[in-house]
């Protein structure tokens, strides 16, 4: 049990798991940080966790700072759960859940990155199904979404593999500059449950975060 009980909120599926970032965890996955292993082709929409600080100490400062300032808002219109994607005992990304107004309208969306050299094995698509399953199973949530920009392939090919469904465009920056947003949606009724997902102190949820 650590100080702060969202930390031990975990989910397992049989090919990794889903561990709240705890310091230990992240202290193991900032190497994979410092090293810019965290660089994608296209880049991702500019995040508060950032990755693309050139200097590798101050990258992996900016982006502990982000990950503490983020624990420390709970509100009901915004929170944010931490998680260190785990592989054979290696830390390998991380697998964000978003609260947005979950209080009122029960809404979410994720936030993922994977090590450069973990891609390419479904790893993104598992996470995924993992922290969709900890939403509308562990929390009763209504609605996901997810974006990602238009030349995205791989994320937006997951997101079709879930069952979203087109939800429009919009615009983004990454590293500062616009560009174009595939949105998607997946409501209750159309996520696929998982019979082999199992999820952990999930109780730790319904105690610290504002759900209703």
């Amino acid at each position: 049990m650590t100080s702060y009980p969202l930390l031990d909120v975990r989910v397992s599926t049989p090919r990794l798991e889903l561990r709240g970032a705890t310091d230990e965890l992240l202290g193991e996955l900032a190497e994979v940080v410092r090293a810019g292993k965290t660089d994608a082709e296209p880049p991702p929409y500019d995040d508060p966790i950032s990755l693309y600080e050139p200097d590798p100490d101050q990258r992996v400062a900016k982006w502990l700072r982000a990950i503490w300032r983020g624990r420390g808002k709970v509100e009901p219109d915004a929170w944010r759960l931490y998680f260190v994607a785990v592989v054979d005992g290696r830390p390998v990304g991380m697998q964000d859940l978003i609260g947005v107004n979950f209080s009122t309208l029960g809404t979410v969306t994720s936030f993922s990155w994977l090590s450069a050299d973990e891609r390419g094995r479904g790893l993104g698509r598992e996470m995924r199904a993992a922290i969709l399953h900890l939403a509308f199973e562990g929390l009763g949530a209504k609605e996901a979404g997810s974006d990602a920009f238009v030349d995205n392939h791989g994320s937006n090919a997951i997101s079709q593999a879930l069952g979203y469904e087109p939800n429009g465009t919009d615009w983004a920056t990454r590293l500062g500059k616009p560009a174009l947003l595939n949105r998607w949606r997946l409501t209750r009724d159309n996520w696929r449950r998982r019979a082999d997902i199992q999820l952990h102190n999930i109780e730790a949820c319904q105690t610290y975060l504002p759900l209703s």
